[in-house]
């Protein structure tokens, strides 16, 4: 899909296209932020939810703060409070709170819909408060990027809704607009790269980073709308690029110790003279999200459900974790298959924090969130090493490795090597991996334990020593923690 449409469904997806569920599904953006349906005051409860609504659209789409300006003008930006409330105006006249769904077959949740095609008054909130009305506006473009003074049109006559979003999306997505396009190129940079050409993806306001590279800011911002819009043919270019292409270690097995030791010198200069690499003179290292390493897990284990589509589901969570909700508020998933589906269908509470995805920097889902923090901390080892899903994993590893490999320890060495980290061990790897096995099953067999106390998979075949296989389960969950599994080189 190209990107100036899928913006226009997210804003008015039920204008472009009435009648059409998978057309208003994508309006949950706007109402998918953070609500309070037990206020007593209905009204602060809608003044609130438009003022996220309208900031929300003005941070993702613009790269400007322009929820700053709702209870006085903005302190840096040529953003005014009337700027503000004519930007809110656009969203008046929607139905927030009404039907969940718009279809039985399609339990959505909300979704944007307006009753009536004529608009209800807007009026600027004096300091914010729901309770003082001030001036009544009229929708508006924000004047700092609207240079050619382009006015909202009216609905048109015998329309349903009043055509106000529909007018803001296709406003947003004009070719010549001077935000969107390269608010979202600076995102798809910080995707490949770890930081964008402007390290503040959603400000490019006054405070916000300048880009280090304006010139290609602006000629990627171009490309977008001549390549049709296509976010994949931008993700092409950039992968396809010398830049990205640059080495992210030292050495290489492949180059002689000349070009190995040249190479060094360069690399050493750059990060004398360039640590952050904002010059991108070589490859960031950057560490995979939580999403990612628990599907990455899964996928080496072989258990990773990659079924398409569908609702959220509940994996089952350790019963510390159940004990801080209500009863009944997570319930899990009857289909066990689902349970390893990849890590985008995993139901969301801004309540809870799938244990996982809070170690490794899941933000906080009361706000947009234009770049994550990464740190590094002694919960995400202990998370790696002793979790539950850690270690299911590593089992079905070991399993699979056993059912391919046979009892061979140096084929099931190469094939997990193959299977996580998607090459092959050196010689050093593989002695260190096979003696590791041969020490850890002499010692469990010493130690003389019971099957019922090791790491075992669930099915194995006939004769298996069972020694043998909880030392390769100890052996992928050891791979499963190695900075190579969760960093990017």
């Amino acid at each position: 899909m190209p990107y100036d449409e899928f913006v226009q469904l997210q804003l008015a997806g039920d204008e472009l296209r009435p009648g059409d569920p998978q057309a208003a599904i994508a309006t949950g953006f706007l109402l998918c932020g953070p609500d309070m349906p037990d206020i007593n005051l209905q009204e602060e409860r809608r003044h609130t939810f438009l003022n996220d609504m309208t900031g929300t659209v003005g941070s993702v789409f613009m790269g400007l703060h322009v929820g700053c300006a709702q209870c006085h003008n903005h302190k840096f930006d040529p953003v005014s409070q009337y700027d503000f409330y004519r930007l809110r105006a656009f969203f008046e006249n929607a139905d927030l709170f009404g039907d969940k769904s718009i279809s039985p077959e399609l339990p959505l949740g909300r979704v944007m819909k307006e009753r009536t095609a004529l608009p209800k008054p807007s009026y600027l909130r004096v300091r914010g408060d729901f309770r003082r009305k001030g001036p009544e506006v009229a929708p508006a473009y924000l004047r700092i990027v609207n240079a050619s003074n382009e006015n909202v049109p009216r609905p048109r006559p015998g329309a349903k809704t009043s055509g106000r979003r529909n007018a803001l999306a296709k406003w947003l997505t004009r070719r010549d607009h001077p935000l969107t396009t390269r608010v979202i190129v600076n995102r798809l940079w910080q995707h490949h790269f770890g930081h964008g050409l402007s390290s503040s993806p959603s400000n490019f306001g006054i405070t916000g980073d300048p880009p280090t590279h304006p010139q290609l800011m602006d000629w990627l911002a171009s490309e977008l709308p001549r390549r049709g819009w296509s976010l994949k043919q931008m993700h092409h270019l950039m992968v396809t690029s010398a830049t990205y292409r640059q080495a992210g270690r030292l050495w290489n097995s492949k180059r002689s110790q000349a070009e190995n030791r040249q190479a060094e010198a360069i690399w050493r200069k750059s990060q004398r003279q360039d640590p952050d690499n904002e010059l991108w003179a070589r490859m960031s290292r950057r560490r995979l999200e939580g999403e990612t390493i628990r599907d990455a897990m899964l996928a080496a284990a072989g258990t990773l459900n990659r079924r398409r589509g569908g609702g959220g589901i509940r994996p089952p969570l350790p019963k510390e974790l159940l004990a801080t909700l209500l009863k009944d508020q997570w319930p899990v998933t009857a289909n066990v298959a689902d349970h390893h589906r990849r890590s985008i269908y995993l139901f969301v509470r801004r309540n809870l924090r799938y244990p996982i995805f809070d170690v490794f920097d899941k933000p906080d889902t009361n706000a947009s969130c234009p770049r994550r923090n990464r740190s590094t901390i002694a919960p995400q080892a202990l998370m790696l090493l002793n979790s539950k899903l850690s270690l299911s994993a590593a089992r079905e590893l070991a399993g699979s490795l056993r059912h391919r490999a046979g009892s061979q320890r140096e084929q099931q060495v190469k094939l997990c090597y193959l299977r996580a980290l998607s090459r092959r061990p050196t010689g050093e790897e593989q002695q260190l991996a096979v003696r590791f096995l041969s020490d850890v099953s002499a010692r469990l067999q010493k130690e003389g334990r019971d099957a019922s106390q090791l790491a075992l998979p669930n099915s194995l075949p006939p004769g298996t020593n069972v020694y043998d296989i909880a030392a390769l389960t100890d052996l992928c969950l050891a791979i499963f923690n190695l900075n190579e599994f969760i960093y990017i080189d």
